[in-house]
């Protein structure tokens, strides 16, 4: 299997149940997957390695499917009412298959175990919980492959909030006893908000359910737990890397870069199947290639076109100074060029927030100004509804808001276009020193005094360990934004772990941001379920 580096450990438990136990039959068996398994398996191994495990078809729990009754099937699947009925339905009132073997991606609530037990009893063979209901998304990444959490939680009209909540706390807890941890809980305090408190209740109460004793003298992870608002402007920047900019082209553009497909039918129906495979595969591997090469081009192209002579003027705003280090005394001076020249709507949006975000709010005077200059009078709650996140917008000249002590990073290499850190960097670095305000940042669970992220060690240790033990053996630091986090967010787990290398900082979210559907799930938090809404960009030809 070609396990993703941090979560090969996740996946042990994969190679543990399901591989083992297919490896105790010579039969050949068909594995059945629903739509979270099926990205879950897909980031980790191929087809090939599937088929040398003696797993020759794979299929969607929730398609039709022919009966195949002399071979045995895999059910690997989430413990939900939906997938249940699926199962059942498999069985009743003939079976498919000559016998299941059931593994839920986390635990199966009583009443959904009972009512399969009930119809299904006699062909199920193994019934298991492996315990892994995250998404490994990249090396130190992962997500609860949930987009729909943002508007459960910040939409004032939502009805699922607490369900949402709670099913992002178990998750995390899967995560947490993946990697093998029993991490302190801290969260970011904040006086308009209290999600973060909330989901750290639920996940240090849930760890402990898991563990079922008290394990504190083996932490060695701290889980910070901080909201979306902690740091708006990060996703709401223009990043110039390629992996940022393509999905956020992408975005955009919408269904621009599909697939094409290649007619090789009459050349295929004269080769075996593992001939056909091989052409099939490598026309994906050419398809992709492909489309690459041309989100290559048209990135280049949109940065050329609009996107450099906009990304100073964000940098500016973001970072409140000039390439020159010079303070930007009049926010509006620097903003009212984007307004002017014939950006889209989304990047005017994007421009007008990092204005407000740099003041800490404006008034409603100067709001209604900036809302005609962009032309978004009957979709306001574009920058409007940032108020869910506890992020001011209107303020009054009277008002006076703190900013967060940033680190001072003026003696570090920066590109003119990219010199915006994201907050959560700073938060990773303190954490990792122990730097981290005890009132700004409370516990929910207490973490072991020795715990440093920077490799210091208890006195009471004989000796201190060797930069290779403190590689294998060393701290974790797992940070989960509750909303959603950005690629440049992720980035920093990459540069605070390799910086400090006695401390693996992993990071994850409901889901990944782009700019463009972060804005649109910030309009749709005023708006009733199933709404979607987007911006007629034909306006700006």
């Amino acid at each position: 299997f070609m396990f993703i580096m941090v979560f090969s450990v996740s996946f042990a438990g994969i190679k543990e149940t399901i591989i083992t136990d297919c490896r105790k039959s010579e039969v050949w068996k068909i594995l059945i997957l629903d739509p979270f398994t099926t990205k879950l398996l897909s980031s980790c191994c191929k087809m090939s390695d599937l088929m040398s495990e003696k797993i020759t078809i794979v299929e969607d729990l929730y398609k039709s499917r022919e009966p195949v009754l002399e071979m045995k099937a895999i059910y690997f699947m989430s413990p939900t009412s939906k997938c249940v009925d699926a199962f059942i339905a498999d069985f009743k009132p003939k079976p498919k298959y000559k016998a299941a073997y059931v593994y839920f991606t986390d635990y199966c609530p009583d009443e959904l175990f009972n009512k399969m037990k009930l119809y299904c009893a006699k062909y199920i063979r193994v019934c298991k919980e492996i315990n892994m209901s995250f998404m490994p998304q990249e090396a130190q990444v992962f997500t609860c492959d949930n987009p729909g959490a943002f508007k459960s939680i910040y939409s004032p009209n939502s009805p699922d909030k607490k369900a949402t909540m709670d099913t992002l706390a178990d998750q995390l807890v899967t995560l947490c006893a993946t990697l093998d941890e029993y991490p302190g809980v801290r969260y970011k305090k904040d006086s308009n908000m209290e999600n973060a408190k909330i989901l750290a209740e639920l996940v240090d109460a849930k760890l402990a359910k898991h563990y079922e004793m008290d394990d504190s003298g083996k932490k060695k992870a701290q889980l910070l737990i901080v909201e979306r608002g902690f740091d708006p402007v990060s996703p709401i920047l223009h990043e110039l890397t390629y992996q940022a900019m393509a999905y956020d082209l992408i975005d955009v553009q919408n269904d621009t870069y599909k697939y094409k497909s290649k007619d090789g039918s009459e050349k295929q129906a004269q080769l075996n199947e593992d001939d056909m495979l091989w052409v099939k595969l490598r026309h994906k591997h050419i398809a992709e290639k492909t489309v690459h090469l041309q989100l290559a081009e048209d990135c280049m192209q949109h940065f050329s076109n609009n996107v450099e002579r906009l990304c100073k003027a964000e940098q500016d705003l973001a970072v409140g100074s000039d390439v020159e280090g010079v303070k930007v005394k009049d926010p509006m001076r620097t903003l009212l060029p984007v307004l002017l020249h014939p950006y889209s709507t989304y990047d005017k949006i994007r421009a007008v927030l990092l204005y407000i975000f740099s003041l800490n709010g404006t008034t409603d005077e100067n709001l209604s100004k900036l809302i005609q200059h962009v032309k978004i009078e009957d979709d306001r709650e574009f920058i409007l509804n940032w108020k869910e996140l506890g992020v001011p917008i209107i303020t009054s000249p009277s008002f006076f808001s703190r900013k967060p002590t940033r680190r001072d990073r003026s003696q570090e290499q920066t590109y003119n276009l990219s010199r915006w850190t994201p907050v959560i960097k700073d938060v990773m670095e303190d954490a990792v020193e122990n730097k981290l305000d005890t009132r700004e940042w409370p516990h929910q669970s207490e973490c072991p005094a020795a715990w440093n992220g920077s490799g210091a060690v208890s006195a009471r240790q004989k000796h201190k360990p060797s930069a290779q033990d403190e590689r294998r053996s060393g701290s974790r630091l797992i940070i989960f934004v509750i909303g959603g986090i950005s690629y440049s967010e992720m980035r920093c787990a990459y540069e605070v772990t390799q910086a400090v290398k006695s401390c693996e900082v992993i990071i994850g979210s409901s889901h990944i941001l782009t700019p463009t559907s972060l804005l649109n799930d910030i309009k749709a938090l005023s708006k009733g379920p199933m709404e979607t809404f987007t911006i007629d960009e034909r306006s700006n030809a």
